[in-house]
């Protein structure tokens, strides 16, 4: 088995500057931005069949991986005419994991060897370097700048629990058809209710008791 991670700067944090005796920041934007970065890891499978053993050996490199959501997996298969079966086969073992196999897999380092199929986790990690930033305390010496750590906490915790990195770059396409049955679900559960006052007001005694 061969692992081979690779890294790509997706977000860059924004240029102002934070330090002491740069410039100042008198926006509300902050310089502290969260950066996005992917790492792919390959693992390289005999490309004649799925069968029982390496099937065990792809679930125990998944599980080394820790597997779950907001991973991209896919594979990168030099035949053109790659069996469908063997990547069902992959297909179902992802399953396993509340995952769907990716429709294309991105250029990893290394060659595919032949006779082999590579499969590729793509992960992708968020966080704020230089975190937290004390270079400068003061406001800007009068000029109205925020402090070198403004944006740092805010930004961190963003960062932090985010489920899928990927959506602080790309975010989410919505749909091109609106569904008229979901905007008018919440009216309708409005309309729905009984008035809160219907049965009376509750008597309230402020008495203690045991």
């Amino acid at each position: 088995m061969r692992t081979i991670a690779t890294s790509a700067l997706l977000a860059v944090a924004t240029t102002l500057g934070a330090c002491a005796g740069g410039p100042v920041n008198q926006t509300v934007y902050s310089a502290n931005q969260p950066v996005v970065s992917r790492s792919d890891y390959v693992y390289d499978v005999n490309a004649d069949g799925v069968g029982y053993s390496e099937e065990a050996r792809i679930v125990d490199w998944f599980d080394t991986l820790d597997l779950g959501y907001g991973d991209r997996v896919s594979i990168d298969d030099p035949n053109p005419y790659g069996s469908a079966e063997r990547r069902n086969a992959v297909a179902a073992i992802v399953a396993r994991y509340g995952l769907l196999l990716a429709d294309r897999a991105p250029i990893t380092a290394g060659q595919v060897q032949p006779g082999t199929m590579r499969i590729v986790v793509s992960r992708m990690t968020a966080e704020v370097p230089s975190c937290p930033n004390w270079d400068r305390r003061s406001n800007g010496q009068y000029a109205g700048s925020s402090t070198s750590n403004y944006g740092c906490a805010i930004n961190g915790n963003v960062a932090a629990m985010v489920a899928n990195p990927e959506d602080l770059v790309r975010g989410q396409s919505g749909s091109a058809y609106g569904d008229p049955r979901t905007s008018t679900r919440a009216i309708n559960s409005y309309r729905s209710q009984n008035p809160t006052g219907e049965d009376g007001l509750e008597e309230i005694t402020t008495t203690g008791g045991n």
